[in-house]
C-alpha cells in the first residue's frame, strides 16, 4: 500500500523502517520542523536516507499540509507518535483513511500522557490501541489492542521503552497488514467508560505529602522520567526519580528525612517510607543521590515539602 507516515522521534523512525522491511511503500513522511539547534529528528533522517520525501509544515492544520498530503495520493495514513493536531482535511485524504497508535487500552486514559496516568492511578495493567482516526481526541473506532502488566515498581519510562514501544511498532505493522488484507475491524469505543486526563507536565507534577505513601510512590513512578515529581526543600524546587517504597509504621512527619545513606535518602511518607536514589535541582541538574548528598549536605530531621 501507499502509506503517508506522520510521526517523529525514534518510534516514528522504527515504524518507518519496519513497514518498509515488510514491503510497504511509504510515499511521504510528515514530521515536526527542525529545532533551531540540535540533531535532526530520527524519522526525518530515516526517510532522507531511504529517499522518501519529507514534509515539515509548521502545523498540520496549515493549508500546505493538506496540499502535500493530497499530492501523495496515499492509500493509508499512519500516525506514529504525533503531538500536533492532525485535522480531518488531512487525515481523511488517504483512500482508506488514517490509523493512530495510542499507548493505553482505549477508551481508558485518552490524552497526551496516557502511560503517566495509568501508573499514577495505580493501574495493574495498561496496553496500546491502534484506532481509526476521527475528529475527537482518541475517540476513533478500535482496530486492535495489546495488553501489558504494570509491575508495582515500574515507571512510565520502563513501561514505555521496555513494553509499549517495541510492542507498538509491531502493532502498527500488524494493523497495516490487516487493512491490506481487508480484514481490519472497526470496533466502536464505549464512550461512557472513557477517561481523559490532561498532559502530565509541570502544572500537575507537585507532590502532595498528605496522601497515602503508596499513592505518593505511584505518583513519583508516574512522573519518572518526565516531568519528574516535584517538591520543595530549603526553599528550592527538587524533583525525585528512581524511588522505592516500603510500608512501615512510624510517627514521623511526611517529607521528613529519616536517613542519609551513601547512595540514597530515606524519607517519611504516610504509612511508609520512600527511598530516593536520584534527584534534580536547578543548580545540580539531574544527579544521583550521592552527588546530591555531597553537594547539599542534607540532615536527618530536615523536611521536604517546606
Amino acid at each position: 500500500m501507499r502509506i503517508a507516515l506522520i510521526g517523529q522521534a525514534a518510534f516514528g523512525a522504527d515504524v518507518f523502517n519496519k513497514l518498509r522491511e515488510r514491503g510497504q511503500e511509504i510515499v511521504g513522511v510528515f514530521c515536526p520542523p527542525d529545532p533551531p539547534k540540535g540533531k535532526l529528528d530520527p524519522l526525518k533522517e530515516a526517510a532522507q536516507a531511504a529517499g522518501v520525501p519529507v514534509f515539515q509544515p509548521p502545523r498540520m492544520k496549515d493549508p500546505e499540509a493538506e496540499k502535500q498530503m493530497q499530492a501523495l495520493n496515499a492509500d493509508l495514513g499512519v500516525l506514529a507518535f504525533v503531538t500536533d493536531i492532525v485535522p480531518p482535511q488531512v487525515f481523511n485524504l488517504p483512500r482508506l483513511g488514517s490509523i493512530c497508535y495510542h499507548p493505553s487500552l482505549l477508551p481508558k486514559h485518552r490524552g497526551a500522557s496516557a502511560i503517566n496516568w495509568a501508573v499514577i492511578y495505580g493501574d495493574s495493567k495498561t496496553g496500546l490501541t491502534i484506532f481509526w482516526v476521527d475528529e475527537g481526541i482518541d475517540t476513533g473506532e478500535i482496530l486492535l489492542q495489546k495488553e501489558v502488566e504494570i509491575g508495582p515498581d515500574e515507571t512510565t519510562g520502563t513501561i514505555y521503552f521496555n513494553k509499549l514501544y517495541p510492542l507498538g511498532v509491531e502493532a502498527v505493522v500488524a494493523a497495516v497488514e490487516l487493512i491490506q488484507a481487508g480484514s481490519a475491524p472497526r470496533i466502536p469505543q464505549d464512550h461512557a467508560a472513557a477517561t481523559y486526563e490532561p498532559p502530565c507536565d509541570e502544572k500537575v507534577s507537585g507532590m502532595d505529602w498528605n496522601i497515602p505513601g503508596r499513592a505518593l510512590y505511584d505518583f513519583i513512578r508516574g512522573c519518572d522520567p518526565q516531568p519528574g515529581a516535584t517538591t520543595t526543600w530549603r526553599g528550592e524546587k527538587v524533583k525525585f526519580y528512581n524511588a522505592a517504597y516500603s510500608a512501615a509504621c512510624h510517627s514521623h512527619t511526611p517529607g521528613e528525612i529519616l536517613e542519609v545513606g551513601p547512595t540514597s535518602l530515606t524519607v517519611a511518607a504516610r504509612g511508609g517510607t520512600l527511598k530516593i536514589k536520584r534527584l534534580r535541582t536547578k543548580d545540580l541538574g539531574k544527579v544521583k543521590a550521592e552527588d546530591f548528598i555531597k553537594a547539599k549536605q542534607p540532615q536527618v530531621g530536615e523536611r521536604f515539602g517546606t
